[in-house]
């Protein structure tokens, strides 16, 4: 690979880092950004590309893993956690079921028929009303304070929440901190979460990703890959500090401005 092809894996590593965890989509900013800018269609195969964005959700998956350390080693059983820790691995099951179930059965329809720019744009804008809802309305009967209050019930339904997230342009964490802030959880709360989601909901999709267009990769792709790996990782351990830091400040609302003005921006320019 040339040049310039490895510095559009590290471009769309770097984007994919500093908005998977942010409520803005990931997904929909590196779609954006590829289709109307960089083109990696042009030296990749169409299918290939797509699991790219798929596939380089892994850097930011041990991002997380590296900040949330010491939960995922109790959670896992290795150690005892902090007297009075609630939160169980089968509270993250239950979350993940929903979105799993669905990501599996309409993976193909969504790879072919949902990764375009217009998609996007429509996933941005009724992504953001949703968040606009939860700050609105979600507050008035906060109840849980710590993710470790977390029940069984809010954790499902967080989880059907998140099935919103398979348009690209929603956000899976635009769509789970909002249902958790509408069911009566802090926002902080609602983030940590869903970042503890994240990590088999996106390993597993991009294993399934991976596995699935297998047939499509030769060597010479695989630099590109690796770029956007280590771009992504990189990206995303800053962002997750930062963005844990300021969402009980800011909550929801200027993320769902932000989306909005650029899904405008983006339709005036593209369309």
């Amino acid at each position: 690979m040339n040049i310039w092809e490895l510095l559009v894996g590290l471009i769309l590593g770097a984007v994919e880092g500093l908005t998977e965890f942010a409520p803005v989509s990931s997904t929909g900013h590196m779609i954006i950004v590829d289709d109307m800018w960089l083109r990696s269609q042009d030296f990749l195969n169409e299918k290939v590309a797509n699991t790219f964005k798929v596939v380089i959700q892994l850097g930011s998956i041990l991002a997380v893993v590296v900040v949330f350390r010491n939960r995922f080693i109790e959670l896992l059983g290795l150690k005892k956690g902090t007297s009075g820790r609630r939160l169980r691995l089968t509270h993250v099951i239950v979350g993940l079921l929903p979105a799993g179930i669905l990501g599996i059965l309409f993976e193909d329809y969504i790879d072919e028929h949902l990764f375009s720019t217009k998609t996007v744009l429509i996933g941005l804008v009724i992504g953001a009303l949703l968040m606009i809802a939860a700050d609105l309305f979600g507050g008035r009967k906060q109840t849980v304070e710590t993710v470790d209050q977390i029940t069984y019930k809010q954790a499902f339904s967080i989880g059907l929440i998140q099935c919103l997230s398979l348009w690209p342009g929603f956000s899976r964490s635009g769509s789970t901190i909002s249902g958790g802030v509408l069911l009566g959880m802090s926002h902080r709360a609602a983030a940590d979460f869903t970042f503890i989601m994240a990590v088999p909901i996106m390993a597993g999709a991009s294993f399934l990703s991976l596995v699935s267009k297998w047939k499509y990769f030769t060597v010479d792709v695989i630099p590109f890959f690796i770029v956007g790996f280590i771009s992504a990782f990189i990206f995303a351990l800053i962002s997750i500090k930062f963005f844990l830091k300021l969402i009980n400040r800011i909550r929801l609302i200027p993320f769902a401005v932000y989306r909005i003005a650029l899904a405008c921006l983006i339709y005036i320019i593209y369309f």
